[in-house]
């Protein structure tokens, strides 16, 4: 076995046996990696890291040749993002975001721009407090550094450049221009605004990115075009999607005008 340090990520844990806990990291040198902390519960002193999702380490960790699963030494807290942690919106975008991660990136392949991202975002949110906005840049962005983005330059079907209206297609991943409409019937329409949007955040730094304006008819339509294409390509719903859906559907009963009795 051999031996390395990095920085990571908490993307989520589960509990192995008695005292020791598994955890999916993602790492700045070697993407995704899987890791068992033995006997953390039993003596949680060993490690200077309560490993809470989305926390910022640095791990220590021998590498097993022929098991996906590696046994991490040390785990100092770099930052817990306590901030964060103290609103809803927030923890649901960073859990949104690490979720993401873990769906999207496979094992132990290095992608510095992803965890650069991450990170970037985890930052932005203590500060900045549209989360929303947030989310939707790290989404694009992050399908585009996976590579597993949706193709929005030209027609997914034809290649030809796009010049006037345009359907988005979640099953072919891309752009239809008016001549393959006919290749998904299912797919949208989509504004011009929210192409060029999604373009503006593909090419450009993230806080510049954070200035972009969007109307709220562009706004709702980014997050329609988004996850209709993950849920379609990941074959499932993001559950924590499913949990800030119902949060930003919630309302209280008294800004209805309404009772407990009505």
């Amino acid at each position: 076995m051999s031996i390395h340090k990095t920085e990571a990520l908490v993307l989520n844990k589960w509990d192995f046996r008695e005292t020791s806990l598994i955890v999916n990291f993602y790492t700045r040198d070697f993407g995704k990696l899987s890791g068992i902390l033995k006997g953390i519960k039993k003596e949680p002193a060993k490690f200077a890291s309560t490993l809470e999702p989305f926390s910022h380490n640095d791990i220590v960790f021998y590498k097993k040749i022929n098991s996906a699963l590696h046994l991490v030494s040390q785990c100092d807290i770099k930052d817990n993002f306590d901030i964060v942690r103290q609103n809803i919106h927030k923890v649901g975008a960073a859990s949104l975001m690490t979720e993401l991660i873990d769906a999207v990136m496979p094992q132990e392949d290095k992608n510095e721009d992803v965890f650069n991202l991450a990170l970037t975002s985890l930052k932005e949110l203590e500060i900045n407090q549209n989360s929303e906005k947030i989310m939707t840049i790290f989404k694009i962005k992050m399908l585009a550094f996976s590579g597993f983005k949706p193709h929005f330059d030209s027609c997914v079907s034809c290649g030809a450049r796009m010049s006037g209206h345009s359907k988005f297609s979640s099953a072919l991943g891309g752009l239809l221009c008016t001549q393959c409409y006919p290749k998904d019937l299912k797919a949208r329409t989509i504004f011009r605004g929210t192409v060029a949007s999604i373009l503006h955040i593909e090419k450009n730094e993230f806080k510049n990115n954070l200035n972009l304006g969007m109307n709220p008819q562009i706004k709702k339509e980014l997050e329609v075009i988004l996850n209709s294409f993950l849920n379609f390509h990941l074959e499932k719903e993001l559950k924590s999607q499913k949990v800030i859906n119902k949060i930003n559907n919630f309302v209280p009963l008294y800004f209805r005008g309404g009772s407990l009795n009505s």
